[in-house]
């Protein structure tokens, strides 16, 4: 099992860099009158980190609200 977990990150590593060297072409992304210019696997990194923080944070917040709930109804 622990080989299979092994590949798996592996192959993971692997496609992420053949994206990051086959897409190094300057973007530009506006949002909200920001303007910002950089290599797309940049953007993919940085919007995927954004998504990692706010996906994480919104878990612990539910999990939280949930808990307290049911801490209060018991």
């Amino acid at each position: 099992m622990r080989f299979v977990h092994i590949s798996v990150i592996v192959a993971f590593v692997a496609v992420i860099l053949i994206f990051a060297l086959q897409n190094h072409e300057s973007v530009t992304m506006s949002f909200l009158g920001f303007r910002i210019s950089a290599p797309l696997a940049v953007v993919a990194l940085v919007l995927y980190l954004l998504g990692m923080a706010t996906g994480g944070s919104v878990w612990a917040l539910m999990r939280w609200a949930w808990q307290g709930r049911r801490e209060t109804s018991g």
